[in-house]
C-alpha cells in the first residue's frame, strides 16, 4: 500500500541520516544538505497516506498523526543513546501542535489559499528572522555571503505566495475546512481525504455537535479579521517552535550543561507534540459532549502520515545543526511544495488547466533560484 511504502522507504532515509549525524558539534554540510532533501520528500509526501480516508474535522486525525511522531521521538530516543530530557524543548512542540489545531478554523474562516499564504511566508519569515538576527537571544547565525541568503530567501517568501493559488480540482469539493490539515513545520498545506474510494460505504463516525459552526455565523467583516490575524499567529507558531531546542544549543555552556547537537531534543521536542494534542483531543472531545467525531479508517494512515511526518522532522533537527536555520528555514519551507505539486499532476490528476499549471511551472523556477541563491550564501564568499 501507499503508507507502508512511504513509511519504510522515510524510515529507511531516516536510519541513513542517524548513522551519518553523531557527535556533539552537528553533522557536515553534505549530511545537512542530504538532511534538507529528506525533509522535503518527507513534508510534501506525509498526507499521501491518508489522500483516500476521511478525516472529519481534523482534530482525530492530529491526535493519531502525533501518536505516530511520538513514537519516532521514542526511537530516535533510543538510537541517540537516551540524551537528557529538556523541559523546555517541548515548548516547540506545543507551539507547533497549537498552531497546526489553529489551521482548521483558519480555513473555515478565509479559505484554503489566503490561510496559507499567510501562515506560510510568516512562518518561513519568522525562521529566517530568528537565526538571522537572533531573536529571542538565539546566536545570530552567519553565512559566507549574507546578500545571496536574503535574495535566496525572498524568492522563496515568492514561491510560497504562488503555490498558494494553484488551484486544484479537489478544492472544489464540500467539507474544504474539515478535510485539511496543516503540514505546519514546513508552512506546507495538504488537501487530505478530499476524494473517498468510489466502492467504499460511508465510514463509520460517532457524530456530535459542529464544534466550529458559530463561525458561520459571524459577519464576512469579522470572518475575514478573525482569520487573518490566526493565520499569522499559525505562522509565528510555526516559525518559532524550533526556537526553545536551539536556545539550549546556543546556551549550553551557561550553567547546566545542553547538548550541542540538534538531534539530541526530538524526544522532548515530540513529548511536547503529544501531550499538546492529547490536551486538545481531550478539550474537543469534552466540548464535542464526549461525542467526537472519530474515524476509524484513518488510524493507519493517520499514524503512518504521523511517521513520516517525523522522519522529515529529525531531518529539519539535523539540517538545523549543520547548515543554520538562516540556510535550512527557506529550503525546507518552500521545497514541500514543488513535492506536494508533483504529487498532484503525476498522481492525483488534481492540478490541470493551463493557468494552473504555468502558475505551478512559475512556482518552480522562482523554488529553484531561491534554492541556488541560499546554497551559494553557504559555500561562497564574495
Amino acid at each position: 500500500s501507499s503508507s507502508s511504502s512511504s513509511s519504510d522507504s522515510s524510515l529507511s532515509l531516516f536510519s541513513s541520516l542517524l548513522s551519518s549525524s553523531g557527535g556533539g558539534g552537528g553533522a557536515s554540510e553534505a549530511v545537512g544538505f542530504v538532511a534538507v532533501a529528506i525533509s522535503v520528500l518527507g513534508f510534501g509526501s506525509n498526507f499521501v497516506p491518508v489522500k483516500k480516508f476521511e478525516t472529519g474535522d481534523g482534530l482525530f486525525f492530529q491526535w493519531v498523526m502525533c501518536s505516530g511522531i511520538w513514537v519516532v521521538g521514542l526511537i530516535v530516543q533510543c538510537c541517540t543513546g537516551f540524551p537528557k530530557f529538556e523541559p523546555l524543548a517541548m515548548l516547540g512542540g506545543f507551539l507547533w501542535c497549537t498552531g497546526n489545531v489553529l489551521s482548521v478554523p483558519i480555513i473555515r474562516l478565509v479559505g484554503l489559499a489566503l490561510g496559507l499564504s499567510l501562515w506560510g511566508v510568516t512562518n518561513l519569515l519568522m525562521g529566517w528572522l530568528s537565526g538571522t538576527f537572533g531573536l529571542f537571544g538565539l546566536n545570530k547565525q552567519e553565512v559566507d555571503t549574507p546578500a545571496f541568503n536574503y535574495v535566496g530567501a525572498a524568492f522563496c517568501v515568492c514561491a510560497v505566495l504562488l503555490f498558494s493559488v494553484v488551484k486544484s480540482d479537489t478544492n472544489k469539493q464540500e467539507h474544504q475546512a474539515g478535510s485539511i490539515q496543516g503540514n505546519a513545520s514546513s508552512g506546507q498545506l495538504e488537501e487530505q481525504a478530499m476524494l473517498a474510494p468510489e466502492n467504499d460505504s460511508p465510514p463509520k463516525v460517532s457524530s456530535g455537535p459542529d464544534l466550529f459552526a458559530i463561525l458561520d455565523k459571524l459577519s464576512p467583516l469579522y470572518k475575514r479579521l478573525i482569520g487573518i490575524v490566526a493565520a499569522l499567529i499559525a505562522g509565528l507558531l510555526f516559525g518559532a517552535n524550533f526556537d526553545p531546542p536551539q536556545w539550549l544549543i546556543d546556551h549550553g555552556d551557561d550553567g547546566d550543561k545542553h547538548s550541542a547537537d540538534g538531534i539530541d531534543y526530538v524526544f522532548s521536542h515530540f513529548c511536547g507534540i503529544w501531550v499538546t494534542s492529547t490536551a486538545y483531543f481531550l478539550l474537543y472531545s469534552a466540548l464535542m459532549w464526549n461525542k467526537p467525531k472519530v474515524y476509524p479508517s484513518a488510524i493507519l494512515p493517520g499514524f503512518a502520515s504521523g511517521v513520516i511526518w517525523a522522519v522529515a522532522d529529525v531531518s529539519w533537527f539535523v539540517a538545523n545543526s549543520s547548515l543554520s536555520m538562516v540556510v535550512a528555514f527557506p529550503l525546507i519551507a518552500t521545497g514541500p511544495g514543488v513535492v506536494a505539486a508533483i504529487w498532484g499532476v503525476a498522481v492525483f490528476r488534481e492540478i490541470t488547466g493551463r493557468t494552473s499549471l504555468l502558475i505551478l511551472l512559475g512556482a518552480f523556477i522562482i523554488t529553484i533560484i531561491g534554492v541556488v541563491f541560499i546554497t551559494l550564501s553557504k559555500m561562497i564568499t564574495l
